[in-house]
């Protein structure tokens, strides 16, 4: 079932999204040689303490840390560590923030120091589909209009779209119906409607899309040691076109 959102409940969804975008906006002065994970997820937590906001990953299913952290050729799901980050690193960190029981989700794929070309533009193309799927987020258009806009920029720039993981309606629950794919067919899928609130939240490729799981039963990886980038907002569909709520 689809919960579609009133005005109000929106606007409280906007508040922890202006929360965590300020958060990004901290974190990406912080992303460079040297610093660890650990310092990023610890800041992350004091940080939203001091906001009056709660990590809602944190204790989700057991997982143990405000944030999702995954370095290279993690896709998504990377726990926070204490190895250093180096100079040529991509970071995703990815975090839901609850405020006052509502929710804003929203990752972030960070350059540390110098990158490749190829990282730099595997960063830039990833960002822009997740834009590119969102200007489909229109009262009308079906859910495939969204997913084939991400799916046809990032393959025509190179890129592959991972498949295994997707996005989804989120309110007082971090994961609501409906699922947000970011590939297949244009016109198909349910119909979008004011009111939904959901995350669209592309991981893309420079290898294959598939992906393999580490023993820790969490860390997605690349299969064959790609890269990977993930950006993500939640976004609100209304009468007047999609806003984004966790914008930075």
């Amino acid at each position: 079932m689809i919960i579609l959102k009133t005005k109000d409940e929106i606007e409280h969804m906007r508040k922890a999204g202006e929360i965590l975008a300020a958060c990004h906006r901290e974190i990406r002065t912080m992303v460079k040689p040297g610093v660890t994970t650990q310092e990023i997820d610890q800041f992350v937590e004091k940080f939203l303490k001091q906001h009056g906001a709660t990590p809602e990953q944190k204790g989700y299913k057991g997982y143990a840390f405000a944030t999702c952290a995954s370095v290279n050729d993690v896709i998504c799901h990377g726990f926070p560590s204490a190895a250093p980050l180096k100079d040529g690193d991509i970071v995703t960190i990815d975090m839901v923030v609850n405020l006052n029981g509502w929710l804003a989700d929203s990752a972030w794929s960070y350059p540390v120091g110098s990158v490749s070309e190829q990282a730099a533009k595997l960063l830039e193309v990833t960002e822009a589909s997740m834009y590119k799927g969102i200007e489909q987020a229109v009262v009308g258009n079906r859910m495939g209009d969204v997913s084939n806009a991400i799916q046809q920029y990032a393959e025509a720039q190179g890129f592959s779209v991972v498949r295994d993981f997707i996005g989804h309606g989120i309110g007082q629950d971090m994961h609501e119906e409906p699922q947000v794919p970011h590939y297949g067919p244009p016109g198909r899928g349910i119909r979008l409607k004011a009111g939904m609130v959901m995350t669209v939240e592309p991981m893309l490729n420079t290898g294959a899309w598939q992906s393999k799981i580490d023993a820790d039963g969490w860390t997605a990886r690349t299969i064959d040691g790609g890269l990977s980038a993930q950006y993500e907002h939640t976004i609100a569909i209304t009468e007047d076109g999609p806003i984004i709520l966790t914008k930075q």
